[in-house]
């Protein structure tokens, strides 16, 4: 595999030319924010909270799926880049409930983690009708609380791609879009049994496993 040069935030590097630019950057150090990303996973750009600064084009890119090339010049924490990344995750509070919402003292998702590093506080955006959907709790190995969902789509991708199953897919468009199972169906033991895999990779709590008896929920 060959290999390619480019610059990230001013330091030299080289790197294999299958690599994206996020890898590129992790591999000196720099950190760049993601929520939708995992190594795990098919890269899908899907929240943008990955944006960074490429020279010569016209708009910021995602890095978690954009290959390194010979030649880029790349910065990650330019003014622009902090206002669309803080931007971003403000639009995606403004549309998840739960309690890491208004608490800040709350670190209960992988979301609030990303507002309080990017300092982005409370959002300023509000919904005029949040999400709101009942919890599922037909499956005795995951519970589902779609309102505290993001649409970053890691639930897909793990259940395809790692557990070798088909069982989630995205439905309806717009501000309506939502993960769903089947036609929109419940969550049952017909459908998925003993994996959970999808609970490892959800970043918000909307997929979790259920209390046992004798817990609060």
């Amino acid at each position: 595999m060959s290999e390619v040069r480019l610059v990230i935030d001013g330091k030299e590097l080289s790197a294999q030319e299958n690599m994206t630019i996020l890898e590129a950057a992790r591999q000196i150090g720099i950190e760049i924010p993601t929520l939708c990303h995992s190594p795990d996973l098919i890269p899908s750009g899907n929240c943008r909270v990955c944006v960074v600064e490429l020279k010569g084009s016209r708009t910021l890119v995602g890095s978690c799926h954009t290959p390194v090339a010979n030649g880029m010049v790349i910065r990650t924490q330019t003014p622009q880049v902090l206002s669309v990344r803080r931007a971003t995750i403000e639009l995606l509070m403004a549309g998840h409930t739960g309690e890491c919402v208004t608490d800040e003292d709350t670190h209960a998702c992988d979301l609030r983690h990303l507002a309080d590093q990017l300092e982005g506080g409370a959002p300023r955006f509000l919904m005029r009708k949040p999400r709101w959907y009942p919890i599922e709790e037909y499956n005795p190995y995951v519970r589902r609380d779609m309102s505290q969902c993001v649409l970053c789509r890691k639930c897909i991708g793990a259940c395809r791609e790692i557990a070798g199953k088909n069982i989630y897919g995205i439905a309806y468009r717009g501000f309506a879009a939502k993960v769903v199972v089947d036609f929109d169906d419940a969550l049952t033991t017909e459908t998925c049994k003993d994996c959970g895999i999808c609970i490892d990779y959800c970043p918000t709590g909307a997929l979790s496993k259920p209390p046992t008896r004798g817990q609060e929920k």
